[in-house]
């Protein structure tokens, strides 16, 4: 039985009978009470509603004789079958407030990469970076969680730190995660955040002058465009090519400029080490600062390393953002920042006023794992999975779709792969879920002209010996959408 209460108006032109029998129905339409259920006592409502009993009893047998509650005997009253069925539409009670014009900021407008809901049941998912429970270590991870609930933990994560971290958490990152892209960094110079998305918008949200100028690659990571887009008075999107975001006058008078350079969102290509230098040059002439978003890091990268810009900067002008979601599970939203100690100091007070911190469970989870050294075995595992992984989906696709052209060769979860100039990924999409092939299209990723001959075929998740056959029928629905005519409007929509 669950507690219910509601306001209610004596003195009023409608009876309290009918004020109870209202509330009830709007609360059986609304699905907060489930057919089956026991509804609330009449004694403990009356009790809390300061009336009589008799009155709750009376609007109670109302609604069985209406079909909303069944009486059932020396048991209670229940929500019947077809009770909210039974329960009429309730109209607003006067005219509602208009929420158009209220809020102080623009309207946030972004876009997700489309992907059915139901993409696990799919026989061959496509998928970039989601969870592969056959990679993870869930014994290991169970442990860690044993332990961090365990007294000589536990009231390390279950006290409030108000803006303070996990120290083992921050200790881990610097020992063991920052050292293989070549970055250093003090305790304070570290935050953690929820996901690396969180981190962009906090260093968004700092460094982003009103009306200033913001740049990011394009294509590139859809959130984040929408992240700038609502705070930069100009956004510039940089084209990008074979070696990365394009390194150019066009850059010039951005404050912040946002980038992927170890695999590049969306299409996993890595900056070379010229054009970095080369950013770090153009910002410093530019008084720019720069957000490195380490998404992915190379530690899963099949080709030569390259150190992330924030190895190379010499004059504190790098922001890094990385994040643990790739290499333990999404879900996780575990994320850190790495900067100077006077913007984690800002960083970690904006965030404090949003959510204080991540939860503590989580951090210590996380660090425990890492401690035991259960991340560094499963990097590897990552690593040569998707290895396999790669080399079957670009041997499939040469094979059977040779006209394709992709990137993402040098390692990554994914390949960002070019069709044929007039066959839309849209349409494509919808043809392969038919063979049960799950592929994101690339539209997405475009902030000015769509370009639709683009998509993303991932291999997170599914088994390496999936891939060839989900590549066969992933060209056999693109065949069949270009002899039928379907294909699309051609290479580029909205040109």
């Amino acid at each position: 039985m669950r507690e219910f209460l509601f306001p209610i108006e004596r003195g009023g032109g409608e009876s309290l009978q009918a004020q109870i029998r209202a509330a009830l129905e709007r609360a059986v339409v609304s699905g907060r009470f489930a057919p089956g259920e026991s509804a609330p006592s009449t004694r403990r409502l009356a009790e809390a509603l300061g009336v009589s009993r008799n009155t709750v009893s009376l609007a109670f047998q109302a609604l069985v004789d209406q079909g909303v509650l069944e009486a059932r005997e020396r048991s209670g009253y229940y929500i019947a079958r077809f009770g909210a069925e039974a329960a009429p539409a309730q109209a607003p009670d006067g005219p509602q407030i208009e929420w158009d014009g209220r809020m102080a900021g623009p309207s946030v407008r972004f876009e997700s990469v489309p992907r059915p809901p139901d993409w696990r049941g799919a026989p061959f998912p496509f998928i970039y970076g989601q969870f592969d429970p056959d990679l993870f270590p869930i014994a290991e991870w169970r442990d860690a969680t044993r332990r961090a609930m365990g007294r000589r933990w536990l009231e390390d994560w279950t006290e409030d730190r108000y803006a303070e971290d996990d120290p083992m958490l921050i200790e881990e990152i610097r020992r063991r995660i920052l050292p293989r892209r070549g970055v250093a960094a003090e305790p304070e110079e570290i935050l953690i955040t929820l996901g690396a998305q969180n981190a962009i918008f906090l260093a968004a949200t700092l460094l982003i002058p009103a009306d200033a100028a913001a740049a990011m690659e394009e294509p590139g990571y859809p959130d984040a465009r929408a992240i700038f887009g609502a705070r930069a008075g100009r956004l510039i999107l940089q084209p990008v090519d074979g070696d990365g975001m394009l390194v150019d006058e066009r850059l010039r008078g951005a404050r912040l400029i946002y980038v992927t350079p170890s695999h590049q969102h969306p299409s996993l290509v890595s900056m070379t080490l010229e054009r970095r230098r080369a950013l770090l040059d153009l910002a410093e002439a530019e008084d720019a600062v720069i957000l490195e978003d380490d998404y992915e890091p190379e530690a899963i990268a099949m080709g030569p390393q390259r150190p992330a810009l924030g190895a190379l900067d010499r004059r504190g002008r790098v922001i890094y953002a990385g994040s643990l979601s790739k290499s333990m599970m999404p879900g996780l939203r575990l994320g850190f920042l790495v900067g100077a100690a006077e913007f984690i100091k800002e960083a970690r007070a904006l965030r404090r006023l949003i959510f204080r911190h991540p939860p503590g469970m989580n951090q210590r989870v996380a660090a425990l794992f890492m401690a035991a050294r259960h991340h560094d075995m499963l990097l590897g595992r990552i690593r040569r999975a998707l290895q396999a992984r790669r080399s079957a989906a670009m041997a499939a696709l040469a094979q059977q779709a040779p006209g394709w052209r992709f990137s993402g060769a040098d390692g990554g979860g994914g390949l960002w792969v070019e069709t044929a100039p007039a066959l839309d990924s849209r349409r494509l999409a919808e043809a392969a879920l038919k063979e049960g092939v799950v592929i994101e299209p690339g539209d997405v990723f475009f902030g000015a002209a769509k370009q639709t001959r683009f998509f993303r075929l991932g291999f997170s998740v599914i088994p390496e010996e999936r891939i060839e056959e989900g590549v066969i029928r992933l060209a056999r629905a693109a065949r069949t959408l270009q002899t039928t005519g379907v294909a699309g409007k051609g290479g580029r929509g909205g040109d």
